[in-house]
């Protein structure tokens, strides 16, 4: 079965030469021309990739990816003519799980979409071969099988990169990992980005599971050293 990939642009040219070139590889490709329709195309079928601009009618890209995050991980990768830092860390922020600056390669598109696919897989496929498991400590507990994670009777909703940042911390606990190490784990040895993209996803974990994230009781910092998980 073919993969689909949702593209998400106002551009028609660039939406054209997508998914024309997408479909070269196979792909199965819906298009989207505002943040409404994207938002809608996610809710009613299943794709397993987005990429989304920035700049969109009705709705830009980025309450496109908080609204989506509210109910699906799909993974994101964001299209876009801004290539501050800042918007790069927003797009982050917001939820998107890689970031490209237009005017990009195309071949570079693919090849972040393919990196994306091959760690969703493995991931499933690693999944597929154990039995459920879970841990819990005290009010916290995560479901690695499920993907779901509570604390207390709060079921807490993560992007995918969230949960397999928060999973590899909790499988560990006590272990500090630094960020580079998090890093080359969950966005592989060819991300373009830095090390920055760590600090904003543990920021996005403790917002979400900590009562009180300036004194977080699970997801903890080494100064100088890096991230840890206490139980």
């Amino acid at each position: 079965m073919a993969n689909r990939i949702l593209v998400v642009d106002d551009e028609k040219l660039i939406v054209k030469g997508l998914k024309f070139s997408l479909e070269q590889d196979e792909y199965e490709v819906g298009c989207a021309y505002d943040g409404e329709q994207a938002v809608s195309m996610v809710r009613s079928e299943a794709y397993d990739v987005m990429l989304l601009d920035l700049m969109l009618p009705k709705m830009d890209g980025l309450t496109v990816c908080r609204t989506v995050r509210e109910f699906s991980d799909i993974p994101i990768i964001m299209l876009t003519a801004k290539g501050d830092d800042m918007d790069k860390i927003m797009g982050l922020e917001y939820g998107a799980d890689d970031y490209i600056t237009k005017p990009f390669n195309i071949l570079e598109v693919k090849a972040r979409i393919r990196a994306i696919l091959r760690r969703r897989n493995s991931y499933e496929t690693r999944r597929a071969g154990k039995q459920k498991q879970s841990v819990s400590y005290g009010d916290f507990s995560m479901d690695f099988e499920a993907r779901s994670v509570k604390v207390g009777d709060r079921e807490v909703a993560l992007t995918a990169k969230e949960f397999d940042l928060l999973e590899i911390l909790v499988k560990n606990p006590g272990r500090v990992y630094s960020r580079e190490e998090l890093l080359r784990a969950i966005w592989g040895d060819n991300y373009p980005g830095d090390a920055r993209t760590v600090d904003v996803h543990i920021r996005r974990l403790r917002e979400k599971l900590e009562s009180n994230p300036s004194s977080p009781d699970y997801v903890h910092t080494k100064w100088g050293v890096g991230y840890y998980f206490q139980v």
